[in-house]
C-alpha cells in the first residue's frame, strides 16, 4: 500500500529566483562603509576579518548584500555558520529578501541548503556537490566535517562566514575553520558580531590569530598583525545618526522583597541560569501592588511611551498583565512561544502573527511577551519597552532593549523608553542594568575598579551563603570552619569564564580560590594540557563518562586533602567543560584590590575587648559599623547583620577563651616515614619525584604501564595508582625501591585485604 502523500516540499534547500522587482531599500552610509572596506580587503586571495556591528546595525544584511554581489552572483561557493538555529533562519531569509537583480545582475537564481539539528532543517550529510549557499550550525558540521570534502572538491576559493564570531575561539569553529583551510587554498573569512572585546585578555589573544587582517579605515588600506577588522562602528555612533533611538532610562521601583526565602541552589539557578525560581516567580504573579505599579505607569503615560513592549516573567504573568491592563481600557495582549496543555505541547506561531499583525496596526497598545524575543520581527512603531522581569544575561536584555531602538532614520523614533521595574533582593544579585549595554559598563573586564570591586564582593557573598547558612545552624558541627583564620575564608580570587551547553545557552561560572586551594588550583590549571593530551579528548563536548573520570584524577593528585572551604567537584567540572570548548584554561581575577582590613572581624572584636565595650556600647558600635553608608561592603559581603554579628562572636570567644598550646613534644622522623599525600604537603617536589620514578619503572616492553599485580596495561597513568609494596605499618618506606603501579581494582582488594 502507497502512503496517501509520496512527497512534501523541503524547508531545508531549494532555490532562491532573483526578484524582478527593484530594491527601494537605501543601505546606511555604515553599511555601505562596511561594504566598501571589504571591497577593499577583497583585492586579497586570502583574508581572515571581522565586522563589528552593534545590535540593531544590520550585520546580517550588509553580509549578505555583500555576499550576493561579490560570491553569489559571480558562482562562487558561501560557507556561513552559527551557534544558533534562529541565526540560520535569519540568514536564509535575509538572502532571500536581497536576492534583487541590482545585487545578482548575472545570475538568475541560486541554490541554497540549511543545516541543523532543528526538524525543518536538512543534515549534513544531504549536502549536494551543486549547492551554492550553505548556511549550518557549528555543531552539526563539527560532528561530520567530512560531508564538506565532496562539497569543496576542486574549489579554488571560498567565502566562509561565522556568525556571532566572538564565539569563534571555541574548539568546534576552530576545527571546521582548519578543515576548510586543509580544502580550499584562498579561504575568504569574514566574522561577523557586536562584541569582539566582551571576552577576557587570554581569549581575544586566540581571537587575534583567527582574524589578523584588516582595513585602515582612515586610509582604505589593508592592514595585517592585529585582531583584524575590515570594518567597525559603536553603538553612540549609530545612536548619532538617528539609525538607533537614543534611549530614554526610567526606574520604577516596586518595594517587593524577594531575597530572603532563596536557597542556595536558588541563588545558582540565578547567577548561572538566568533562572528566577518559581516561588519567587508566584509571588510576582501574585502581587497586585506590582501588577498594578506596572499598568499605572503606562496609563499615566500613554501619550508618551505610544506602542509598548512588555517582557512578563512567564505566560500566568503575561495572563495576569493583560486583564488588569484591560480593566484601564487598555487595550492588550500577550505573544507566548508555546504552551504546555496536559501532555500536549501546542506551539502558537499562527496566533502569535495574528497578535503582532494587530500591534502593528494599532489595533493592540500593548503587546506583552513570554520567552518570544521577537528577532527579525519588524516592529519599528515599538516606542517603549517594559522590563517587568529582571536578568542576568547581557545578551537577554540587549535583545529585549533592541526591540524600541529603532532611529527615525530607519523607520522608528527619535527616543525609545526603557522603563525598568526593580525589586528589592538585598543587592544580592548581579542583574543587568540597562544603561549598563550603552555605557559600557556591562564588559565585566572593562569595569570601573570601583563597580568591579563591588560585583566581585556581591559574588563573594553568594559563593559563601553556604558556608554562613551552616554557622546560623546548630545542627552542623563548624568548628573546623571557626578555627579557621577569617582573613584565610576570604577569597584570593576567582577563575570566572563562560561556556556554551550544548542546547547553545551560555553557562557562567565563578569558581572562587583560598588560601589554602591557590597551590591546588594552579597545578590543576597547568596540568590541563597534559590532562586532555592524556584522554585524547578533541570533542568540544566531552560526554558525562570522560568528565566525571577526568575529574577524579583531578581530584586525586591535586584536591584529595581536606580543605576549608571545601573542595566543590562542580567547579573542577565546569572548567574542564570550558577547556574543552576553548583549548586554553579561563583567567584568573586577584581580589587584592579589595581593602580586606574592613573585613576583618578579628580586628573588630579585639577592639570591643581592649575597650571593655559593655553589652549596649557594644551593639551601638557594631550597629554603627553595620549602617555606615561608606562602609557597605560589610552588607555585600555578611549578607545580613545577624551574619555579621555571629562571626563577631565567633572571634571574641576565640580570644577570651584561647585554645591551649599541645603540651606534647614531638621527635623528628625521617621523610621516607610519611605516607605520599604527607610528602606533597611538605616536600611536593619529592612527591612527584617518587610518583614519577614508579611509574617509569613500571613501563613494560611495550612502553606501555603495567599493574605489578595483574599485569594489565596502558598508555597513559589513567586508572594506576602508586601503591607501597611492604605498607608503612608494616615498616615499608616511602622509597623508590618501596613503590610500585596498581590499577585501582588490585588496588582496592589489597586495601580490603
Amino acid at each position: 500500500m502507497k502512503p496517501e502523500i509520496e512527497f512534501v516540499e523541503s524547508t531545508s534547500s531549494g532555490e532562491i529566483l532573483r526578484k524582478k522587482t527593484q530594491n527601494t531599500r537605501i543601505a546606511y552610509d555604515h553599511q555601505i562603509k562596511a561594504m566598501q572596506c571589504l571591497d577593499k580587503i577583497n583585492e586579497k586571495s586570502h583574508y581572515a576579518t571581522m565586522v563589528v556591528l552593534p545590535t540593531g546595525g544590520g550585520k546580517t544584511y550588509t553580509a549578505s548584500v555583500w555576499l550576493l554581489k561579490n560570491a553569489i552572483d559571480k558562482k562562487k561557493k558561501v560557507l556561513w555558520i552559527a551557534h544558533r538555529q534562529m541565526l540560520l533562519d535569519q540568514a536564509l531569509d535575509s538572502f532571500g529578501k536581497q536576492a534583487f537583480i541590482s545585487n545578482l545582475p548575472h545570475t538568475s537564481s541560486f541554490t541554497f541548503r540549511i543545516i541543523s539539528g532543528a526538524e525543518n532543517h536538512g543534515r549534513t550529510i544531504d549536502i549536494k556537490p551543486d549547492d551554492q549557499l550553505i548556511i549550518a550550525s557549528k555543531d552539526s558540521l563539527g560532528r561530520n566535517l567530512s560531508c564538506l570534502d565532496e562539497w569543496l572538491k576542486g574549489e579554488d576559493e571560498l567565502y566562509f562566514v561565522i556568525d556571532e564570531a566572538h564565539h569563534s575561539i571555541a574548539k568546534t569553529y576552530r576545527k571546521i575553520i582548519d578543515h576548510v583551510k586543509e580544502l580550499v587554498p584562498n579561504l575568504k573569512l569574514i566574522g561577523l558580531t557586536a562584541t569582539p572585546f566582551r571576552t577576557s585578555a587570554k581569549e581575544e589573544g586566540l581571537l587575534s590569530k583567527i582574524y589578523s587582517d584588516g582595513v585602515d579605515m582612515k586610509k582604505n588600506d589593508a592592514v595585517y598583525g592585529d585582531l583584524g577588522m575590515a570594518y567597525a562602528i559603536n553603538l553612540k555612533e549609530l545612536i548619532k545618526r538617528q539609525i538607533l533611538s537614543t534611549p530614554v532610562f526610567e526606574h520604577y521601583y516596586t518595594e517587593e522583597h524577594y531575597g530572603d526565602d532563596l536557597s542556595i541552589d536558588d541563588w545558582n539557578k540565578i547567577q548561572h541560569f538566568d533562572n528566577i525560581p518559581e516561588k519567587i516567580v508566584k509571588k510576582m504573579i501574585a502581587s497586585k501592588d506590582r501588577n498594578n505599579l506596572i499598568v499605572k505607569t503606562y496609563k499615566d503615560n500613554q501619550k508618551q511611551y505610544g506602542q509598548t513592549l512588555v517582557f512578563a516573567v512567564n505566560i500566568n504573568h503575561a495572563i495576569q498583565l493583560k486583564a488588569v491592563f484591560e480593566k484601564e481600557g487598555i487595550k492588550a495582549d500577550y505573544i507566548v512561544s508555546s504552551i504546555l496543555d496536559g501532555q500536549l505541547l501546542i506551539n502558537l506561531s499562527k496566533e502569535n502573527e495574528e497578535k503582532i499583525e494587530k500591534y502593528r496596526n494599532k489595533e493592540i497598545n500593548v503587546l506583552i511577551n513570554v520567552n518570544i524575543l521577537t528577532e527579525g520581527v519588524d516592529l519599528p512603531q515599538t516606542q517603549t519597552v517594559f522590563l517587568a522581569r529582571p536578568t542576568v544575561s547581557t545578551i537577554l536584555m540587549t535583545q529585549m532593549v533592541g526591540r524600541a531602538l529603532r532611529g527615525v532614520k530607519a523607520g522608528g523614533t527619535a527616543q525609545a523608553y526603557i522603563v525598568s521595574f526593580i525589586d528589592d533582593w538585598d543587592k544580592r544579585i548581579a542583574w543587568v542594568n540597562p544603561e549598563s549595554l550603552f555605557e559600557g559598563n556591562n564588559d565585566f573586564f572593562n569595569e570601573e575598579p570601583k563597580e568591579r570591586a563591588k560585583r566581585d564582593i556581591m559574588l563573594i557573598s553568594i559563593a559563601k551563603l553556604e558556608e554562613f547558612a551552616k554557622l546560623l545552624d546548630d545542627t552542623v558541627d563548624t568548628t573546623m570552619i571557626e578555627n579557621v583564620p577569617f582573613s584565610q575564608r576570604i577569597p584570593l580570587g576567582m577563575y570566572t569564564f563562560t561556556y556554551n551547553e550544548e542546547n547553545g545557552t551560555d553557562h557562567t561560572c565563578e569558581v572562587m580560590v583560598y588560601n589554602n586551594t591557590e597551590k591546588s588550583y594552579n597545578d590543576f590549571i597547568n596540568y590541563l594540557p597534559y590532562l586532555f593530551k592524556e584522554y585524547n579528548c578533541d570533542d568540544e563536548n566531552l560526554p558525562d563518562e570522560i568528565l566525571f573520570k577526568m575529574e577524579a584524577e583531578c581530584h586525586d593528585r591535586f584536591f584529595q586533602y581536606e580543605s576549608i572551604p571545601p573542595y566543590a567537584e562542580e567547579d573542577v567540572l565546569n572548567i574542564l567543560k570550558y577547556y574543552a570548548q576553548y583549548s586554553t584554561s579561563p583567567q584568573f581575577y586577584s581580589f587584592d584590590y579589595i581593602d580586606k582590613n574592613r573585613l576583618d572581624v578579628a580586628q573588630i572584636a579585639k577592639h570591643i575587648i581592649s575597650q571593655k565595650l559593655n553589652r549596649v556600647e557594644e551593639k551601638e558600635y557594631i550597629d554603627n559599623l553595620w549602617n555606615d553608608n561608606d562602609n557597605n561592603i560589610l552588607r555585600l559581603f555578611f549578607i545580613n547583620r545577624t551574619i555579621f554579628k555571629r562571626h563577631i562572636d565567633i572571634e571574641i570567644d576565640k580570644i577570651l577563651e584561647p585554645i591551649e598550646p599541645p603540651n606534647i613534644k614531638n621527635p623528628k622522623i625521617k621523610i621516607e616515614n610519611l605516607p605520599l599525600y604527607k610528602i606533597k604537603e611538605i616536600a611536593p617536589r619529592y612527591e612527584h619525584y617518587l610518583r614519577k620514578t614508579t611509574f617509569d619503572k613500571s613501563k613494560n616492553a611495550d612502553g606501555n604501564y603495567q599493574c605489578a599485580n595483574c599485569g594489565i596495561t596502558n598508555i597513559n597513568w589513567k586508572g594506576f595508582e602508586v601503591d607501597h609494596i611492604v605498607p608503612l605499618n608494616k615498616g615499608g618506606k616511602s622509597v623508590p625501591e618501596n613503590l610500585q603501579i596498581l590499577c585501582r581494582s588490585c588496588n582496592r582488594k589489597k586495601s580490603d585485604k
